[in-house]
């Protein structure tokens, strides 16, 4: 039987302490590699040196987890998408469903977008399902690697 095939893509993510903890959660779920798309930071900078500041909340993670710095999503979407993955957003969005219903197939990319403003909706529209996980409280999210974790799990049966 074939493994499932699971990819995160980190779209615009702006912190590296971020960045870092959702290469722990990858490797911790079994994910097959990381697409660092436009201003997401990568384990290594421009002049192929060790980040210290993302190795530190990664604990060593990043030198596992397969990665990828792509310039734009949308072209990277499209190629996945011809590649056969489900593409799933994890966002709150008046299409959202709750994460909890989220149906897997064999291939799967999760996508989470900036800390503030989440995935915009040129992007959430190319997207197969949008996952939301349910708020209780007075806030209306969750820091985005917190949510990626929470997800993924559950979504994946972890």
């Amino acid at each position: 039987m074939n493994k499932q095939k699971n990819i995160l893509i980190l779209n615009d993510i702006r912190s590296v302490e971020n960045v870092g903890a959702m290469f722990r959660t990858a490797d911790a779920g079994g994910i097959d590699k990381i697409y660092l798309v436009g201003i997401t930071p990568a384990p290594v900078d421009r002049f192929g040196r060790k980040r210290n500041d993302l190795a530190k909340s990664a604990l060593g993670a990043e030198e596992f987890v397969p990665w990828e710095q792509v310039k734009t999503i949308l072209p990277l979407i499209k190629k996945l998408k011809k590649d056969g993955f489900q593409i799933v957003a994890i966002e709150q969005d008046e299409k959202s469903i709750d994460y909890k219903k989220v149906k897997t197939k064999e291939k799967n990319a999760f996508i989470v977008g900036t800390e503030v403003t989440g995935i915009p909706k040129n992007i959430l529209k190319n997207c197969d399902i949008i996952a939301e996980i349910p708020m209780r409280g007075k806030k209306e999210s969750l820091n985005v690697s917190v949510s990626l974790g929470i997800a993924l799990f559950k979504i994946l049966n972890i």
